[in-house]
C-alpha cells in the first residue's frame, strides 16, 4: 500500500479537492441536502471551520481552519464520505475489489489537500474556489452558482456581489486538484 503523506499542522489551514469516483455524475449536486446533513453532522462530532466551500456536480472545493491542536482533517472527510454515502440508495456500480473492501462506488478513495502557507495563498484558493463554477461552465457569473459559501461572504461584506475574478493567469491547469 502506498504511503501518502500528508502535512499536518495542528490548527492549520487547508485546501481540499474531493472528487466522486463517477467524474460525469451530478451526484453532488442531486443530493445536496443529505451532503450538507453529512458536513453538518460530522461537525457536531469534529468541529471545523469552513473558510469557503463549493460544491460542483461531481466534485468540491473546500477551506477549513482546524481547531488548535488538531490536524486530523482526513477523519473528518471519511465520516463527510460515509456519511453521504449512507443516505444514498445503493444503485451504483461496485468493481469486485470495492465489493470485497465493502466500499461503495462513490467517492474517489483519496482527495487532495494543500495547506495554506500565508495570506496571499489564502486569497488565491479562496478566489479559486469562488470561480470555479464559472471555470467549469456552469455558470456565467459567480454569483449564479447556489452550491457555494460566495454568497455568504458577499453577506459578511468579504466579496462583492459582482465580483468575477479572473484568476485564468494565477494558477497551471491542474494545479489545485481538478
Amino acid at each position: 500500500m502506498p504511503n501518502y503523506r500528508r502535512n499536518r499542522i495542528p490548527g492549520g489551514t487547508y485546501f481540499f479537492t474531493v472528487n466522486l469516483l463517477e467524474r460525469k455524475s451530478a451526484l453532488l449536486i442531486e443530493h445536496i441536502a443529505e451532503l450538507r446533513e453529512a458536513v453538518r453532522a460530522t461537525r457536531q462530532q469534529q468541529p471545523f471551520h469552513i473558510d469557503a466551500w463549493v460544491v460542483l456536480p461531481d466534485h468540491m472545493h473546500a477551506i477549513w481552519t482546524l481547531p488548535s491542536g488538531d490536524d486530523q482533517y482526513s477523519n473528518r472527510w471519511r465520516a463527510i464520505k460515509k456519511a453521504f454515502s449512507k443516505a444514498l440508495p445503493k444503485i451504483e456500480y461496485r468493481s469486485q475489489i470495492r465489493i470485497k473492501r465493502h466500499e461503495r462506488g462513490i467517492w474517489q478513495r483519496r482527495f487532495w489537500e494543500h495547506t495554506i502557507i500565508d495570506d496571499a495563498d489564502y486569497a488565491a484558493h479562496m478566489d479559486y474556489i469562488h470561480y470555479n463554477p464559472v471555470k467549469h461552465g456552469w455558470v456565467r457569473t459567480v454569483k449564479d452558482w447556489p452550491y457555494s459559501s460566495f454568497h455568504r461572504l458577499v453577506a459578511a461584506g468579504i466579496y462583492p456581489l459582482e465580483w468575477t475574478g479572473d484568476i485564468s493567469e494565477a494558477f497551471e491547469v491542474g494545479e489545485l486538484g481538478d
